[in-house]
């Protein structure tokens, strides 16, 4: 199985095992990733507020470029995915004749590796089931809102994740703050909001007993995994839950050797939660 891969800025950045895990983990389910010649930012992080016509124009390069590999194009990062499905709703809306020819479909990491067939895949290859571990799932709020954009049903209850966590063996925790905003966009100028919000979070995941934070966006788990220091010490509250990429647990459960390097680049380490549970 061959698919397009937008990687976005992130994941060449500060995500990097965001990127290692879904290449490592492509690989093992027999999925080519063909990154899109010549890719250009999608400008998530500040154009559609700056300029809605550069902010589709960049996503739609992009696209057509996606078009012109004429296979899927999957997407990791969830604040990319929005910027993709924004210009194929703005490509719709204007019965653009090269888009409905050169029709493909823009898929988020998740929606791609939640597939029947590629789920049934990591079952099989599933070599150590994360048991004992308590988690919930993040989605954030980019990957399934506006359902006008993304098409998801379950925009307020997404349940791809926790389905994929069960597979795996580990215990998806119910909570009511898995699509809350984590005030990505507002990392650089508003501070004090993203501290408030992701305070949050991190006190309602705690709340209802999970020992992780399961993400799908870099943003979201940048702004989880190295805000807890000094939202700490802001709070006086101890903060240290661990936020991990779902294709990290993905590849920890089928056994990939490199596992244990990409977690360890987190801000707060998971190593000896899973290492209580006899995972690492």
């Amino acid at each position: 199985m061959q698919v397009s891969y937008y990687p976005g800025c992130a994941l060449h950045g500060t995500a990097r095992e965001y990127d290692e895990s879904t290449r490592a983990v492509s690989q093992m389910l027999g999925v080519k990733l063909l990154d899109l010649p010549d890719w250009n930012c999608c400008g998530a992080s500040s154009a559609h507020v700056t300029d809605e016509s550069l902010a589709l124009n960049l996503a739609s390069r992009n696209l057509n470029i996606a078009r012109e590999q004429g296979m899927d194009v999957v997407i990791p990062c969830a604040a990319c995915y929005s910027r993709f499905k924004s210009a194929e709703k703005e490509d719709s809306g204007n019965h653009r004749e090269k888009a409905a020819k050169q029709d493909i479909r823009v898929l988020s990491l998740l929606e791609f590796l939640t597939d029947s067939e590629l789920m049934n895949k990591i079952k099989n290859l599933k070599k150590r089931p994360l048991a004992g571990l308590k988690v919930v799932c993040y989605y954030g709020c980019l990957l399934v809102r506006p359902p006008r954009v993304t098409g998801a049903k379950n925009f307020e209850n997404p349940d791809e994740m926790d389905w994929l966590m069960k597979l795996l063996g580990a215990e998806p925790v119910p909570w009511s703050y898995k699509t809350d905003c984590c005030g990505g966009s507002l990392v650089l100028t508003r501070t004090d909001i993203v501290r408030r919000l992701a305070q949050k979070i991190l006190d309602k995941a705690m709340e209802a007993g999970a020992e992780a934070i399961v993400a799908a966006c870099p943003l979201c788990q940048s702004n989880l995994d190295t805000r807890q220091e000094e939202i700490s010490r802001e709070t006086k509250k101890k903060y240290d839950l661990p936020v991990i990429y779902f294709t990290e647990l993905v590849g920890l459960a089928m056994g990939h050797r490199d596992a244990g390097k990409w977690i360890k680049k987190h801000f707060v380490s998971p190593m000896k939660l899973l290492t209580s549970k006899g995972l690492a």
